[in-house]
């Protein structure tokens, strides 16, 4: 199998994340001829697309899980010195119209969530870029008290949203979920909902999963 196609079942892909362990970041970049950034201000998925090659995720852009075949979702987590997880974890775009029928189960968030490859990143700033190590990855399922929480958190979210008063939501809302904009700038704007039910133009919004989440996921399963 070429070794960067699609993994064809969950051991495959294990196997190749086992592979990936304690390997340098330019060393990743160097195989498939790719620079090395200087920082990652202008380059945020930088990474997360290294990655992405390597272990021959299909899904793209797409609001499916990363490798479609198996449902699992690809995060990385950056870990400061101290390996605890350095910043939120982006899940996927906030839908602000449309949602009439829209389910938990149905949702991008649980799609994306109900499975997935963790893989640890070094992240303190005064490792290079090149120099950071990938930790050791895994796969995960939420618990069902977990999967209860986010769901919780999704349902009091997506409430607000279709009573028009998603700028009320602010990123202290949310117990293990959080909404925060997703732009490059707020000259970048999208369609939502006012509190008088007519469309109108706001920034466009991501799900993120809070930090507390993921080191609560990093220390139940003591994997770095």
């Amino acid at each position: 199998m070429p070794k960067f196609s699609k993994p064809e079942s969950e051991s495959e892909l294990e196997r190749r994340v086992i592979e990936l362990a304690g390997k340098k970041l330019s060393q990743l970049a160097n195989e498939i001829h790719w620079p090395v950034p200087e920082n990652l201000k202008h380059d945020k998925g930088w990474i997360g697309q290294l990655l992405e090659v390597h272990l021959g995720a299909s899904a793209g852009n797409l609001s499916e899980p990363d490798f479609q075949n198996l449902g699992i979702e690809l995060k990385t987590i950056p870990l400061t010195a101290k390996h605890k997880a350095k910043e939120t974890t982006y899940v996927c775009i906030v839908p602000l119209l449309d949602n009439i029928g829209l389910s938990w189960e149905n949702s991008c968030v649980c799609r994306k969530l109900s499975r997935v490859l963790w893989l640890p990143i070094e992240a303190a700033p005064e490792i290079p870029i090149g120099e950071r190590k990938v930790g050791r990855g895994f796969i995960w399922s939420p618990s069902e008290e977990q999967m209860d929480n986010l769901r919780n958190d999704w349902e009091e979210f997506m409430e607000l949203i279709s009573l028009g008063q998603v700028e009320s939501i602010t990123a202290h809302l949310g117990e293990f979920l959080q909404i925060r904009p997703k732009a490059a700038n707020a000259s970048v704007v999208t369609t939502g909902i006012g509190q008088d039910g007519m469309r109108k133009q706001t920034l466009p919004r991501g799900f993120y999963l809070r930090t507390s989440f993921t080191n609560q996921i990093l220390e139940s399963l003591s994997k770095f």
